[in-house]
């Protein structure tokens, strides 16, 4: 069947919900949602961060029970009462908050979604074949915890597709996957789609919903406010039904950068495990007042060069690592943070935030402002920093005691950067700033790091969403295979350039452009 065409005459619909309600003690995160899905149809959910949508998916997904309202899948009433159940009707899911253990190999968390009588061997062979086949490169032998979060992503999708689904529920699939991985995947879930398999797809990038899906069900405050067909609107469109406006243009000018805060000089560093990356003569500046972008395709070395600049890896030589001209190579992150670094790693719960605490307490992870003598919490201040970092950057939470885990993916990475932003740091230094954040919310993010920039602070930006990089960056970079490209200015940046030093083909380019500078100034 193809994706774009009607299903078949008399066949039911693939899932049909009517009344989905959810309440929770601070907030109605489903009120009334019916929704219909066809078979073959890739079926956008549509809303802002908060608006109910994961909840949504894992009512269907059997991972959360609805107060109220009815589910029907291929045409029969069904009561989805756990995973297990949902899986054995031919529904998967891949989360945007992964569940993976860290200590199994990829092989192992696989399996463990899988029929059991099939061996492990078994199970590692057709991730090979199914990586393979739809170029999500991933080795079943490697342990999770040395995945990056990108690594992890392909993953969760490789388990889900083994499962043969009738139904795939995708929350935010290509958030951290770059522009090629995101058209291989697309070409996966046209394929799926084509044979009738249905999709549920989350994203808050309008041009992919647009490009991939075949209808839209718009979600706002828990609430249907549309259902449209993407592929006849604007990204503009989209966002008015999304947001109610379309989101602030970014107002960027010209930097005028000033002292060097962060220098790194031939930063070398074996890798920690077998799977992790050699960092070889990493040459790295980042000055006041400018904001530098780093590209690349995840599992290159990123994690271990932001272990390396945040202080949690101090095996560095001394020297290799500079803070405002001073030695940091072998200060830990406290240390740093008295030099004015701050830090957003990608991983949100459980190292950007603690998932039991509250959102009050979490500012103490990497602020002491309301640390009084002796160390007494002064926690009418602690809350009310909270609370001003839940109004300036408009967080959804039931307040400033709720719990991290309680938040969307989205909500949590906005506190967390406002957390950060609050500490008014001389150096900043972010990983995804804007992942699974909505149009609305990642354009507030991307303003604030211009603020800051043209505050004088020093900002280092790592991330996936080339269109992000060339929307906020100053100059680039790209790391590939454990090596930092030369440098490159924002107007001399091309997709196609990048695309290409992301595969590490940056020599012959940049002696072909000194070669073609030599020749127009001896023109001139």
């Amino acid at each position: 069947m193809n994706p774009t065409s009607p299903p078949a005459s008399g066949a039911p619909p693939r899932l049909q919900l009517a009344g989905i309600t959810k309440r929770y003690p601070s907030v109605v995160a489903n009120d009334g949602i019916s929704l219909t899905v066809q078979p073959g149809e890739v079926h956008a959910v549509l809303g802002e961060n908060g608006a109910g949508k994961s909840t949504l998916m894992k009512i269907i997904y059997g991972a959360v029970k609805p107060d109220e309202g009815h589910m029907h899948f291929d045409g029969k009433p069904v009561q989805v009462r756990n995973p297990q159940e949902a899986r054995a009707l031919g529904i998967a899911m891949v989360f945007q908050h992964f569940s993976l253990f860290d200590t199994l190999t990829v092989a192992e968390n696989v399996w463990l979604g899988l029929d059991k009588s099939l061996q492990l061997a078994e199970v590692a062979r057709r991730i090979t074949a199914t990586a393979a086949q739809y170029g999500l490169d991933v080795d079943p032998a490697r342990p999770v915890y040395t995945l990056s979060v990108g690594e992890m992503q392909r993953v969760e999708i490789i388990r889900a597709l083994l499962t043969d689904p009738k139904l795939l529920i995708l929350d935010e699939p290509t958030s951290v996957l770059t522009p090629q991985a995101v058209e291989k995947l697309f070409v996966v879930l046209r394929k799926l789609a084509s044979e009738g398999c249905s999709i549920l797809y989350i994203s808050h990038k309008l041009h992919e919903i647009r490009a991939l899906c075949t209808a839209c069900t718009v979600v706002r405050a828990g609430r249907v406010t549309g259902v449209c067909d993407p592929r006849e609107e604007s990204n503009a469109s989209l966002s008015r039904l999304m947001i109610g406006a379309e989101p602030p243009a970014l107002a960027h000018r010209e930097s005028s950068a000033g002292a060097t805060v962060l220098r790194t000089q031939a930063l070398s560093l074996p890798r920690v495990d077998q799977f992790g990356v050699d960092l070889y003569d990493i040459d790295l500046e980042v000055r006041a007042g400018e904001v530098v972008g780093i590209a690349g395709i995840s599992g290159n070395g990123q994690k271990e060069l932001l272990y390396a600049l945040s202080g949690e890896d101090t095996r560095a030589a001394s020297g290799m690592v500079q803070i405002g001209g001073q030695n940091a190579a072998r200060l830990g992150p406290r240390q740093r943070r008295a030099l004015g670094l701050h830090f957003v790693p990608e991983e949100r719960l459980g190292r950007g935030a603690v998932p039991s605490m509250g959102l009050a307490h979490n500012l103490l992870l990497t602020r002491g402002d309301a640390v009084g003598p002796g160390g007494w919490l002064r926690m009418r201040q602690l809350q009310a920093q909270a609370r001003g970092i839940i109004e300036r950057f408009q967080v959804k939470a039931g307040g400033p005691d709720a719990a991290a885990k309680s938040l969307s993916g989205g909500n949590l990475q906005k506190f967390i950067v406002g957390r950060e932003i609050g500490a008014r740091p001389r150096l900043f230094i972010v990983s995804q700033p804007t992942w699974g954040v909505d149009v609305g919310a990642a354009a507030q993010i991307r303003g604030a790091l211009l603020e800051m920039r043209d505050a004088g602070c020093a900002v280092l930006v790592v991330s996936e969403e080339l269109d992000e990089l060339f929307e906020i960056s100053d100059r680039l970079y790209v790391l590939a295979k454990g090596r930092l490209s030369p440098s490159v200015p924002r107007a001399e940046a091309t997709v196609a350039r990048i695309g290409e030093w992301m595969s590490g083909l940056w020599h012959a380019d940049v002696q072909a452009h000194l070669a073609q500078q030599e020749v127009d100034h001896a023109q001139a």
